[in-house]
């Protein structure tokens, strides 16, 4: 169970601050939720307390765990299939999982593409909606602002001359 005050990641949303913990009837019944903003898009979400773990809501990253997740990104592309299709369902599978070594590849791998062949729309979306969520948590780990992060990745994957 979470706090008032928890850095936390909600797959698909990115990272957050539980800021509340609030009860809610819905059909008769009393249910707990938590509140989490997310400072990098200024959201709130509530969360069901009893399927935390269905959900996958985990606390961030140590800095030891953001110090790998640099490593991939600077590291070379995986294998991915050539049919768009495959790789878009591969990808999502891994931004739900909120695993954030697996995000990073997904960040890394489309970023790349990105720049060698370009990208479908849909994977352009996809590559945006991974790094917001990557550049959400690593804000939180580094106490850093978001637009910084952004500016960091962004360099990363900048092509050289």
């Amino acid at each position: 169970m979470f706090q008032i005050g928890d850095k936390v990641v909600y797959p698909v949303h990115g990272a957050g601050i539980i800021e509340a913990i609030e009860t809610k009837e819905v059909l008769g019944e009393e249910h707990r939720y938590y509140v989490m903003f997310i400072p990098s898009s200024s959201m709130r979400v509530m969360i069901p307390c009893d399927s935390s773990t269905n959900n996958n809501i985990r606390s961030i990253v140590s800095e030891k765990v953001a110090e790998q997740v640099m490593e991939i990104l600077h590291g070379q592309e995986s294998q991915m299939s050539d049919k768009w299709s495959h790789r878009y369902r591969l990808n999502m599978d891994k931004i739900k999982s909120g695993d954030i070594l697996e995000l990073a590849e997904v960040v890394r791998n489309l970023s790349l593409r990105d720049v060698g062949k370009g990208l479908s729309s849909g994977e352009k979306r996809l590559l945006d909606q991974a790094k917001e969520i990557l550049v959400s948590e690593l804000a939180l780990v580094r106490d850093a602002a978001t637009a910084e992060v952004d500016t960091m990745l962004e360099n990363i994957f900048q092509p050289s001359d």
